[in-house]
């Protein structure tokens, strides 16, 4: 799928179109997903038509299918870049360093 052509609205359809396959392949009801997720039954349908839920609500969900690793695909660890780690010797990067300005010329 082409993810940065599609809308927020495209994408949230895609992740609850897949979630509500995966709930009936493992042939569960959406009230029974709801109750073990811990969350009402109104969440698991928004999120299956596409409407969205909380982050919190879809790990829930996620954990509730089982489906919880999956998290290490969709976000997996970055780690230090091979550049980043030449520049530190080894040592972890602890902050970012932002946009750098101009130094403001004197006179001006």
């Amino acid at each position: 799928m082409d993810y940065p052509a599609m809308s927020n609205q495209a994408i949230l359809r895609v992740i609850g179109e897949r979630a509500g396959q995966q709930r009936l392949n493992q042939d569960i009801s959406q009230t029974d997903l709801a109750n073990r997720a811990g969350v009402a039954r109104i969440v698991v349908q928004r999120l299956e038509s596409g409407r969205g839920c909380t982050l919190e609500s879809l790990i829930r969900v996620l954990r509730a299918l089982g489906l919880l690793n999956q998290l290490d695909s969709f976000l997996p660890e970055p780690g230090p870049s091979p550049i980043q780690l030449a520049k530190l010797n080894g040592r972890e990067r602890q902050r970012a360093s932002g946009r750098r300005r101009k130094p403001a010329v004197p006179g001006n």
